[in-house]
Protein backbone atom coordinates (compact mmCIF):
# COMPACT_ATOMS: atom_id res chain seq x y z
CA UNK A 1 0.00 0.00 0.00
CA UNK A 2 0.66 3.67 -0.78
CA UNK A 3 2.45 5.56 2.61
CA UNK A 4 0.06 8.53 3.88
CA UNK A 5 2.87 11.52 4.14
CA UNK A 6 2.74 15.23 4.44
CA UNK A 7 4.80 18.33 2.92
CA UNK A 8 6.44 20.40 5.01
CA UNK A 9 4.98 23.24 2.60
CA UNK A 10 2.58 23.54 5.07
CA UNK A 11 4.51 23.56 8.23
CA UNK A 12 6.55 26.32 7.01
CA UNK A 13 7.10 27.66 11.00
CA UNK A 14 8.62 24.20 12.29
CA UNK A 15 12.23 23.22 11.62
CA UNK A 16 12.43 20.25 10.03
CA UNK A 17 12.96 17.91 13.01
CA UNK A 18 10.08 19.18 15.21
CA UNK A 19 8.23 18.52 11.90
CA UNK A 20 9.29 14.72 11.62
CA UNK A 21 8.58 14.08 15.06
CA UNK A 22 5.05 15.71 14.70
CA UNK A 23 4.31 13.75 11.19
CA UNK A 24 5.15 10.39 13.45
CA UNK A 25 3.58 11.40 16.22
CA UNK A 26 0.39 11.59 14.50
CA UNK A 27 0.54 8.20 12.17
CA UNK A 28 2.01 9.31 9.24
CA UNK A 29 4.73 7.08 7.38
CA UNK A 30 6.36 9.69 5.07
CA UNK A 31 7.35 13.46 4.86
CA UNK A 32 8.05 15.32 1.58
CA UNK A 33 10.57 17.71 3.00
CA UNK A 34 10.51 21.23 0.93
CA UNK A 35 13.88 22.46 1.59
CA UNK A 36 13.29 26.33 1.77
CA UNK A 37 15.03 29.33 4.09
CA UNK A 38 15.33 28.54 7.10
CA UNK A 39 14.77 24.81 6.92
CA UNK A 40 17.18 22.92 5.08
CA UNK A 41 18.37 25.72 2.68
CA UNK A 42 20.13 23.79 -0.15
CA UNK A 43 22.49 27.01 0.47
CA UNK A 44 23.79 26.93 4.25
CA UNK A 45 23.02 23.05 4.66
CA UNK A 46 25.66 21.90 7.38
CA UNK A 47 26.66 18.11 7.19
CA UNK A 48 25.55 17.64 10.91
CA UNK A 49 22.17 18.66 10.67
CA UNK A 50 21.50 16.55 7.28
CA UNK A 51 23.37 13.40 8.86
CA UNK A 52 21.28 14.12 12.34
CA UNK A 53 17.82 14.68 10.19
CA UNK A 54 18.85 11.02 8.42
CA UNK A 55 18.89 9.35 11.40
CA UNK A 56 15.84 10.90 12.64
CA UNK A 57 13.84 9.86 10.06
CA UNK A 58 15.43 6.54 9.81
CA UNK A 59 14.74 6.18 13.80
CA UNK A 60 10.77 7.21 13.31
CA UNK A 61 10.65 4.60 10.36
CA UNK A 62 9.85 7.97 7.93
CA UNK A 63 10.29 7.47 4.36
CA UNK A 64 11.18 10.51 2.81
CA UNK A 65 10.88 12.45 -1.02
CA UNK A 66 12.62 15.99 -1.83
CA UNK A 67 9.75 18.63 -3.08
CA UNK A 68 11.59 21.77 -4.98
CA UNK A 69 8.87 24.30 -5.00
CA UNK A 70 10.59 26.78 -2.62
CA UNK A 71 9.44 30.09 -3.35
CA UNK A 72 11.89 32.63 -2.99
CA UNK A 73 15.03 30.67 -2.17
CA UNK A 74 16.80 31.49 -5.27
CA UNK A 75 15.68 35.22 -5.61
CA UNK A 76 14.03 37.33 -3.25
CA UNK A 77 11.69 39.22 -5.51
CA UNK A 78 10.74 36.90 -8.20
CA UNK A 79 8.48 33.25 -7.30
CA UNK A 80 10.35 30.57 -8.46
CA UNK A 81 12.88 32.29 -10.32
CA UNK A 82 14.90 31.30 -12.20
CA UNK A 83 13.04 28.17 -13.83
CA UNK A 84 14.51 25.92 -16.93
CA UNK A 85 12.45 28.51 -19.14
CA UNK A 86 14.36 31.21 -18.28
CA UNK A 87 16.20 33.54 -21.55
CA UNK A 88 19.48 33.62 -20.41
CA UNK A 89 21.68 30.47 -20.25
CA UNK A 90 23.03 31.64 -17.29
CA UNK A 91 19.62 31.52 -15.35
CA UNK A 92 18.82 28.52 -16.60
CA UNK A 93 22.02 27.11 -15.27
CA UNK A 94 20.73 28.38 -11.97
CA UNK A 95 17.96 26.55 -11.56
CA UNK A 96 19.84 22.90 -13.12
CA UNK A 97 22.41 23.54 -9.95
CA UNK A 98 19.07 24.17 -8.13
CA UNK A 99 17.99 21.07 -8.41
CA UNK A 100 21.22 19.03 -8.55
CA UNK A 101 21.57 20.66 -4.85
CA UNK A 102 18.34 18.99 -4.42
CA UNK A 103 19.34 15.59 -5.58
CA UNK A 104 22.52 15.35 -3.60
CA UNK A 105 20.70 15.75 -0.12
CA UNK A 106 17.96 13.37 -1.40
CA UNK A 107 20.90 11.42 -1.45
CA UNK A 108 22.02 11.91 1.66
CA UNK A 109 18.97 11.77 3.50
CA UNK A 110 18.12 8.08 1.93
CA UNK A 111 15.51 9.79 0.13
CA UNK A 112 14.56 8.18 -3.57
CA UNK A 113 12.27 10.78 -5.23
CA UNK A 114 12.90 14.35 -6.06
CA UNK A 115 9.53 16.66 -7.89
CA UNK A 116 10.39 19.18 -10.25
CA UNK A 117 8.51 21.09 -12.72
CA UNK A 118 8.75 23.38 -15.48
CA UNK A 119 8.32 26.65 -14.52
CA UNK A 120 5.79 29.51 -16.13
CA UNK A 121 6.82 30.40 -19.62
CA UNK A 122 8.59 33.61 -20.47
CA UNK A 123 5.85 36.04 -22.41
CA UNK A 124 6.13 36.16 -25.84
CA UNK A 125 8.58 32.54 -26.38
CA UNK A 126 7.61 29.98 -28.81
CA UNK A 127 6.76 26.68 -27.73
CA UNK A 128 9.62 24.74 -29.66
CA UNK A 129 12.19 27.40 -27.88
CA UNK A 130 10.89 26.18 -24.64
CA UNK A 131 10.34 22.73 -25.12
CA UNK A 132 14.40 23.03 -26.13
CA UNK A 133 15.44 24.31 -23.08
CA UNK A 134 13.53 22.45 -20.73
CA UNK A 135 14.72 18.93 -22.25
CA UNK A 136 18.28 20.67 -22.45
CA UNK A 137 18.15 22.04 -18.54
CA UNK A 138 16.77 18.60 -17.77
CA UNK A 139 19.06 16.05 -19.11
CA UNK A 140 22.16 16.89 -16.79
CA UNK A 141 19.53 16.38 -13.98
CA UNK A 142 18.32 13.18 -15.17
CA UNK A 143 22.30 12.34 -14.89
CA UNK A 144 23.02 13.62 -11.92
CA UNK A 145 19.60 11.61 -10.17
CA UNK A 146 20.96 8.45 -11.99
CA UNK A 147 24.54 8.91 -10.26
CA UNK A 148 23.10 9.47 -6.82
CA UNK A 149 20.63 6.52 -7.72
CA UNK A 150 17.58 9.16 -6.76
CA UNK A 151 14.29 8.95 -9.26
CA UNK A 152 13.60 12.06 -10.69
CA UNK A 153 9.22 12.74 -10.61
CA UNK A 154 7.98 15.54 -13.09
CA UNK A 155 4.93 17.70 -11.86
CA UNK A 156 2.42 19.34 -14.10
CA UNK A 157 1.80 22.71 -12.35
CA UNK A 158 -1.52 24.94 -13.45
CA UNK A 159 -0.26 27.84 -15.09
CA UNK A 160 3.24 26.31 -15.84
CA UNK A 161 4.05 25.30 -19.13
CA UNK A 162 3.51 22.14 -18.76
CA UNK A 163 0.43 22.32 -16.61
CA UNK A 164 -1.22 18.96 -17.37
CA UNK A 165 -0.39 14.88 -17.53
CA UNK A 166 -0.45 15.34 -21.74
CA UNK A 167 2.26 17.82 -21.56
CA UNK A 168 4.32 15.10 -19.45
CA UNK A 169 3.71 12.62 -21.79
CA UNK A 170 4.94 14.75 -24.35
CA UNK A 171 8.02 15.98 -22.54
CA UNK A 172 8.98 12.07 -21.86
CA UNK A 173 8.79 11.34 -25.47
CA UNK A 174 10.76 14.83 -26.46
CA UNK A 175 13.37 13.66 -23.92
CA UNK A 176 14.48 10.47 -26.23
CA UNK A 177 15.95 7.33 -24.61
CA UNK A 178 16.35 9.14 -21.42
CA UNK A 179 12.17 10.50 -20.84
CA UNK A 180 11.57 6.70 -19.05
CA UNK A 181 13.62 7.87 -16.21
CA UNK A 182 11.45 10.58 -15.45
CA UNK A 183 8.37 9.61 -13.56
CA UNK A 184 4.69 11.50 -12.64
CA UNK A 185 4.60 13.46 -9.80
CA UNK A 186 0.22 13.39 -9.49
CA UNK A 187 -1.34 16.10 -7.66
CA UNK A 188 -5.12 15.08 -7.45
CA UNK A 189 -6.21 18.63 -6.88
CA UNK A 190 -3.91 19.58 -9.98
CA UNK A 191 -6.80 17.15 -12.14
CA UNK A 192 -9.46 19.66 -11.01
CA UNK A 193 -8.13 23.10 -11.51
CA UNK A 194 -6.95 22.17 -14.95
CA UNK A 195 -9.93 20.17 -15.82
CA UNK A 196 -8.72 17.17 -16.25
CA UNK A 197 -10.49 15.84 -13.70
CA UNK A 198 -14.19 16.97 -14.84
CA UNK A 199 -16.05 14.32 -12.64
CA UNK A 200 -16.10 13.68 -8.99
CA UNK A 201 -15.42 10.40 -9.01
CA UNK A 202 -13.87 9.89 -11.83
CA UNK A 203 -9.96 9.83 -10.59
CA UNK A 204 -10.17 6.41 -10.90
CA UNK A 205 -9.69 6.23 -14.66
CA UNK A 206 -7.23 9.14 -14.38
CA UNK A 207 -5.07 6.94 -12.33
CA UNK A 208 -5.37 4.07 -14.06
CA UNK A 209 -4.10 5.81 -17.18
CA UNK A 210 -1.12 7.29 -15.62
CA UNK A 211 -0.11 4.13 -13.46
CA UNK A 212 2.73 3.27 -15.98
CA UNK A 213 4.57 6.34 -14.80
CA UNK A 214 3.14 7.49 -11.45
CA UNK A 215 6.04 7.77 -8.69
CA UNK A 216 4.73 10.12 -6.80
CA UNK A 217 1.79 11.58 -5.79
CA UNK A 218 0.73 15.22 -3.89
CA UNK A 219 -3.30 15.24 -1.90
CA UNK A 220 -5.09 18.62 -1.96
CA UNK A 221 -8.76 19.49 -2.72
CA UNK A 222 -9.62 22.23 -4.98
CA UNK A 223 -12.27 23.56 -6.99
CA UNK A 224 -12.52 23.54 -10.85
CA UNK A 225 -10.94 25.88 -12.64
CA UNK A 226 -8.70 27.57 -9.65
CA UNK A 227 -5.30 26.44 -8.69
CA UNK A 228 -5.56 26.62 -4.97
CA UNK A 229 -4.57 23.60 -2.45
CA UNK A 230 -7.88 23.10 -0.43
CA UNK A 231 -8.16 20.94 2.56
CA UNK A 232 -10.22 17.87 2.01
CA UNK A 233 -14.11 18.68 2.08
CA UNK A 234 -13.48 22.39 0.76
CA UNK A 235 -13.39 21.14 -3.11
CA UNK A 236 -15.07 18.58 -5.19
CA UNK A 237 -12.44 15.97 -4.76
CA UNK A 238 -13.73 12.60 -3.70
CA UNK A 239 -11.15 11.40 -0.90
CA UNK A 240 -12.54 7.79 -1.04
CA UNK A 241 -12.59 7.56 -4.83
CA UNK A 242 -9.05 8.98 -4.83
CA UNK A 243 -7.69 6.83 -2.24
CA UNK A 244 -9.51 3.93 -3.66
CA UNK A 245 -7.89 4.31 -7.12
CA UNK A 246 -4.83 4.35 -5.51
CA UNK A 247 -5.04 1.35 -4.23
CA UNK A 248 -6.72 -0.62 -7.25
CA UNK A 249 -3.52 0.35 -9.75
CA UNK A 250 -1.33 -1.11 -7.33
CA UNK A 251 0.10 2.19 -6.34
CA UNK A 252 3.04 1.78 -3.25
CA UNK A 253 5.09 5.14 -3.19
CA UNK A 254 4.44 8.02 -1.27
CA UNK A 255 0.51 10.20 -1.43
CA UNK A 256 1.43 13.19 0.45
CA UNK A 257 -0.63 15.84 1.32
CA UNK A 258 0.26 19.21 -0.03
CA UNK A 259 -1.50 22.07 1.69
CA UNK A 260 0.93 25.45 1.51
CA UNK A 261 -1.16 27.85 2.48
CA UNK A 262 -2.14 26.64 5.82
CA UNK A 263 1.38 26.95 7.75
CA UNK A 264 -0.27 29.33 10.13
CA UNK A 265 -2.25 26.45 11.47
CA UNK A 266 -0.09 23.48 10.06
CA UNK A 267 0.35 20.98 13.10
CA UNK A 268 -3.65 21.42 13.67
CA UNK A 269 -4.93 20.71 9.83
CA UNK A 270 -1.86 17.55 10.01
CA UNK A 271 -4.00 15.87 12.50
CA UNK A 272 -7.25 16.46 11.23
CA UNK A 273 -5.98 15.67 7.68
CA UNK A 274 -4.70 12.47 8.68
CA UNK A 275 -8.48 11.69 10.39
CA UNK A 276 -9.82 12.45 6.87
CA UNK A 277 -7.38 10.05 5.22
CA UNK A 278 -8.33 7.48 7.79
CA UNK A 279 -11.84 7.75 7.61
CA UNK A 280 -11.81 7.54 3.84
CA UNK A 281 -9.57 4.49 3.19
CA UNK A 282 -12.25 2.77 5.63
CA UNK A 283 -15.26 4.02 3.48
CA UNK A 284 -13.92 3.36 0.15
CA UNK A 285 -16.16 2.47 -2.45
Amino acid sequence: MFRLAYNTNGLAHHRPEDALRLLADLGYEGVALTPDVGGLDLYALEPRTVDGLASLADELGLELAIETGARYLMDPRRKHFPTLLEEHATDRARRVDFYQRSIDLASELGAEIVSLWSGVAPDGTPDEILWHRLTDGLLPVLEHGRDRNIRLAFEPEPGMFVERPVGYRELVRRLGDQGMELGLTLDVGHLIATGDLPGARGIGEQLSELADCLVHVHLDDAQPGIHEHLAFGKGVLHLPATLNGLLEIGYSGMAAVELSRDSHRGAAMAESTLEQLRTALSHRP
